[in-house]
């Protein structure tokens, strides 16, 4: 099947499935992210999209050309007759600080795919993606010296983490009256947190390891809805919000202890729930003349009514606030708007959700980034910065102070729709 300009339509989509295939094992990450040692790991706020240089400000953003699942409802706002996919990969460098950090090994970099997802118009007023992205990440790596018995003596240990959570997701966004939008993401949640721990002491013969495994699954749903409209003939206006209920996920646990020589000293199996709370959040965004936008987001999460805690830190709500701002160059080409290229700029502030030794965990930073839609083909580009800090060195605690780019691939072709026209 050929389409226009000589496009092959197998020929273009079949690396952007290959590659979601790939994509679909996991995202492995290299970087030591010292936080996420606690509950399922770090949840994921920056979503790798053409909301990343607004900072991820995206609850109230509604796009023609780019898949924005900051909020399901926004699919509705897709153009007719076309078949998008996206792809976007991270490239992270931290440098960490505190009085634990080694003075000769205080940097870890990565690179990463972050997000595949393919999405079109189904029907005139119903749009719809799909795709895989990471929901939570855990990588740490330590060394320490740990108390033995009660006799006060010492012997070194290692602990390590590693893994996370995928998700799996389809959206879908429909838009009533040309006004109202509303939408809903059903998404699949699996994977495996992996932590050990392993005390050995020189010259004797105490030596353990520790292996704790963790599978997570289960459906996880979001809700949103989007109120669009003109103020007047230089004005739009966007009103969004976004929720999703308490819910839980299936975790099957596996403890197994090994001895000096490998050999399995105890295991032991079991399967509980993980609970996911309650969160909500709204925005707004408003354009002038189709060119320039300014978008506002918060988001909240209740995570203090799971009530959990250990003797070093316990669960709070979680709060994000983001602000952006875009400027979006168009021409006029038979009497349509088209997008050539874009700026953005934002900036975040978010109290994440973990309270440890008495201290609230902050992650501050801003964004920048510029896109450009190719003119000879179904291609765009997009590169934003982002740099924040998160943590503290106060109480004995790790700063991370980190710069990310970000890299979106975009590509749309005409959808084989025999013959039929939506418009």
């Amino acid at each position: 099947m050929t389409k226009q300009k000589g496009y092959s339509f197998m020929r273009n989509w079949l690396p952007v499935l290959l590659t979601m295939l790939i994509c679909s094992a996991g995202f492995a990450q290299t970087n030591n992210s010292p936080y996420s040692i606690h509950a399922i790991g770090d949840i994921t706020e920056n979503i790798v999209n053409r909301t990343t240089g607004l900072s991820s400000t995206g609850i109230a953003y509604r796009n023609q050309r780019n898949l924005i699942i900051n909020n399901p409802a926004s699919l509705s706002g897709l153009d007719n007759q076309f078949f998008v996919g996206e792809i976007g990969v991270n490239a992270k460098y931290v440098n960490y600080s505190g009085n634990p950090v080694s003075p000769t090994n205080h940097g870890s970099s990565d690179i990463t795919f972050k997000r595949v997802s393919l999405g079109t118009k189904i029907f005139r007023n119903w749009g719809s993606a799909v795709g895989i992205m990471p929901y939570s990440e855990e990588n740490y790596e330590y060394t320490s010296n740990r108390q033995v018995g009660y006799s006060g003596l010492t012997i070194p240990s290692y602990d390590q983490g590693y893994g996370g959570i995928n998700k799996v997701f389809w959206a879908n966004g429909y838009d009533f009256f040309h006004h109202l939008s509303i939408g809903v993401t059903a998404a699949y949640l699996f994977g495996s947190i992996n932590n050990k721990s392993i005390l050995s002491s020189p010259g004797t013969s105490i030596y353990i390891s520790k292996n704790n495994s963790t599978f997570y699954s289960g459906l996880h749903l979001d809700y949103g809805l989007q109120f669009h409209g003109s103020i007047n003939q230089h004005f739009d206006i966007t009103i969004g919000a976004v929720y999703s209920n308490q819910q839980d996920l299936n975790a099957d646990q596996t403890v197994t202890v090994f001895n000096i020589d490998s050999t399995v000293i105890r295991s032991k199996s079991s399967s509980g729930t993980y609970t996911i709370p309650t969160s909500y959040g709204w925005g707004f965004s408003i354009t002038k003349d189709k060119k320039y936008t300014l978008l506002f987001d918060y988001k909240f999460q209740d995570w203090s009514a799971l009530h959990t805690s250990t003797g070093d830190y316990f669960y709070e709500n979680s709060h994000r606030t983001s602000v952006g701002f875009e400027i979006s160059n168009k021409k006029n080409i038979f009497n349509n708007l088209y997008e050539t290229s874009f700026f953005q700029a934002g900036v975040f502030y978010n109290t994440t959700y973990l309270m440890v030794n008495s201290t609230p965990i902050e992650d501050i930073g801003g964004s920048l980034a510029f896109g450009v839609n190719s003119k000879r083909s179904p291609l765009a580009f997009t590169l934003a910065l982002t740099y924040g800090i998160k943590g503290t060195t106060n109480n004995n605690l790790l700063r991370e102070n980190y710069m990310t780019a970000s890299f979106i691939f975009n590509f749309r072709d005409f959808w084989y729709t025999k013959g039929r026209r939506f418009n």
